[in-house]
């Protein structure tokens, strides 16, 4: 199989779908991988690094498009990338069409085969390909929440941990998936008060063995919920329906009633955002201000820390490479239901079913689609 790579245009966007040594395994399964001028060069490799594994560097997007036969990308096809996707190209990356419709419109358009990393499962109900993005924003949620609390910032100008003397900042985590653990995890190192709210109960008890009393696991409710937003300086929204928009459980009635100078990090934002009040932002302008209280709502948050990122998601998402391109889309995704679950536009149809249903579009199931 042909697999092209092209360079990320998103925003602040410098991760690359394949690493060189990614490229090298395709390789030597037999495939060949073209991959667009400078597409590594925001996390320091060199067309050079490429072509001595193996593989071609075409000039443009639009070479490696019109030559591939699967596209492997990290961030969701920006508007002129969708536009040179053509029929029966795979495209595997992340798609967030949850609150995407033009994208969606553009990819049944297509009739291209468009597998989205974040709703591949695994046996135990996990997203292999979402973990390792969720743990590194999760872990950046706090950096840029002590940021946003900084007065430069427009915040309460606070330090997360405090220091002897003074009480240290509130952390109140919404959802305790792998976004909210992570999180947790580096505010408890900083020295913060950590709160994480969730409605399942083996969940809390799998962070209350985990955190043990550096936290507080409490079930949550809608008086839970509003009692520590209120009482926060600052909120992680990490809630999680995979593929679907994601509930909005701040209210803005809670925003207006929250202090003035606290912070608000939004993670969900891919999925639509858990905030009632929250809007995407870029790296470029990473935050907004709503009644007295900052938002960041960034929503590709991995791509400031493209090495890490890259690397993490290179690891998840090779052996789905390998598989699609030594086997072929069809067999893949028919002897796996799991990897079939990734699977969300299909030759003009909508195939993951709350994509449909948000956008009021018809369904097909994937297995029907790809038997039909």
């Amino acid at each position: 199989m042909i697999i092209g790579v092209p360079k990320e245009i998103k925003n602040h966007e410098y991760r690359v779908g394949m690493v060189p040594g990614s490229v090298r395994e395709l390789i030597n399964h037999g495939h060949k991988v073209f991959v667009e001028h400078n597409a590594g060069i925001g996390i320091g490799f060199t067309d050079d690094d490429y072509q001595a594994v193996g593989a071609e560097i075409l000039a443009t997007a639009a070479e490696v498009f019109a030559s591939a036969e699967m596209i492997v990308k990290v961030k969701e096809p920006q508007a002129v990338e969708r536009a040179m996707l053509r029929e029966d190209q795979i495209l595997f990356t992340y798609l967030h069409l949850a609150p995407d419709l033009p994208q969606t419109e553009d990819l049944v358009k297509s009739k291209a085969i468009c597998i989205a990393y974040e709703t591949v499962t695994d046996a135990r109900g996990g997203l292999p390909l979402l973990a390792p993005m969720s743990e590194v924003a999760g872990r950046m949620a706090i950096q840029a929440g002590a940021q946003a609390l900084e007065k430069s910032n427009n915040g309460r100008g606070m330090l997360l941990g405090g220091v002897p003397g003074v009480e240290p900042a509130k952390v109140v985590v919404i959802g305790g998936g792998m976004v909210g653990a992570n999180a947790a995890q580096i505010a408890v190192g900083m020295g913060a008060d950590v709160v994480i709210l969730d409605r399942n109960v083996d969940v809390l008890r799998r962070l209350d063995a985990q955190f043990g009393n550096k936290i507080k696991a409490v079930y949550s409710t809608a008086d839970a919920l509003e009692k520590h937003v209120l009482e926060a300086d600052l909120v992680i929204g990490g809630v999680l329906i995979p593929g679907a928009a994601a509930p909005k459980l701040v209210t803005a009635d809670h925003i207006k009633r929250m202090k003035p100078g606290s912070a608000i990090v939004d993670v969900a934002i891919d999925q639509g955002g858990c905030i009632a009040t929250s809007k995407a932002t870029t790296h470029a302008e990473p935050t907004f201000i709503v009644d007295d209280v900052v938002h960041y709502c960034v929503a590709n948050m991995p791509g400031a820390v493209p090495l890490t990122s890259t690397f993490a998601l290179n690891n998840a998402t090779l052996p789905f490479i390998i598989n699609l391109a030594n086997k072929g889309y069809k067999k893949a995704l028919l002897d796996d239901v799991h990897f079939r679950n990734g699977l969300n536009v299909y030759k003009g149809h909508v195939t993951f079913k709350e994509v449909a249903e948000g956008f009021n579009m018809p369904y097909v199931t994937a297995l029907d689609a790809l038997n039909a």
